[in-house]
């Protein structure tokens, strides 16, 4: 039987964080043969992580990898138990990962595709063996919840981890693109354009400002026109072209973006722990 040296069982504790006893136990166990070891690790702690896999994911971040020249993007949510670790470096470079291989990979229709695919800043290793080893040495649950993959140029933002925006658009640069993106986050518009909008919900709001104006006694022949100057109001609030841009309110994004030579598509807002809405 091979000599496990404490030098071997140190390395193998670098390399894994683990318990130095587990460590030991796994050089033995595997006659000293270092990788043969760190994938009995990864086996050990895969089978104890699916023990715990009803355990709630309230905490995480989103990742978004966005290109207008490359002509793609992709939005994740990657969930965890606790708040120091979607803190947590390992985690942050994963959903990173995670959003980039979504974007640049062959794709992926589910949360298990994914994982299968190669991680992208790990040589020779899938996201699945990634998270894998992060969650053995963290011991938490992690949920791949939500993900998003758009073909074509894309911008996105994430605010605080918790907040993410993927939006489509056509020319313009990364620069613009991540703008708009910002300004989606901070401003959560409910459409793209005017066309876009719930039309039962443009309708309400006419319905409402009529009421209004007739409170106010204006006479029946002149509400029509008030309506329409009232509901430019109506829709600087909620369509995404018609807003004040966040940076500058002296401008709106929809003319910022045409400035830029772009013309903004479709967009997804998420945050943490929330449904998403496409528009």
């Amino acid at each position: 039987m091979p000599t496990i040296t404490a030098d071997m069982v140190k390395q193998l504790r670098d390399d894994t964080q683990l318990p130095m006893m587990e460590c030991k136990k796994a050089l033995a166990e595997s006659g000293g043969d270092m990788e043969a070891a760190k994938q009995a690790l990864r086996e050990a702690g895969k089978k104890f992580m699916g023990k715990r896999q009803d355990r709630s994911t309230d905490e995480g971040r989103i990742g978004v990898y966005a290109s207008v020249a490359d002509k793609v993007g992709a939005m994740i949510e990657l969930k965890c138990e606790s708040a120091p670790v979607a803190g947590n470096d390992e985690f942050i470079a994963l959903a990173g990962d995670l959003a980039r291989q979504l974007a640049t990979g062959p794709g992926a229709k589910t949360a298990e595709e994914l994982w299968a695919q190669p991680a992208p800043s790990k040589s020779g290793q899938t996201l699945e063996e990634w998270r894998d080893d992060v969650q053995n040495k963290i011991r938490e649950v992690f949920n791949l919840a939500r993900m998003e993959r758009f073909d074509a140029p894309c911008g996105g933002f994430v605010h605080m981890a918790k907040i993410g925006v993927l939006v489509e658009v056509e020319g313009g640069n990364d620069e613009l693109a991540k703008d708009v993106a910002l300004h989606i986050a901070a401003m959560n518009p409910k459409a793209a354009v005017k066309d876009d909008l719930d039309q039962e919900l443009v309708e309400k709001e006419r319905e409402i400002q009529k009421e209004r104006a007739r409170a106010e006694g204006k006479p029946e022949n002149i509400i029509e026109k008030m309506i329409e100057g009232r509901m430019k109001n109506f829709y600087a609030e909620n369509v995404l072209t018609e807003q004040p841009f966040v940076k500058d309110e002296s401008t709106t994004v929809g003319q910022l973006a045409k400035e830029g030579g772009m013309k903004i598509k479709r967009f997804i807002r998420w945050q943490l722990g929330e449904d998403a809405a496409a528009e």
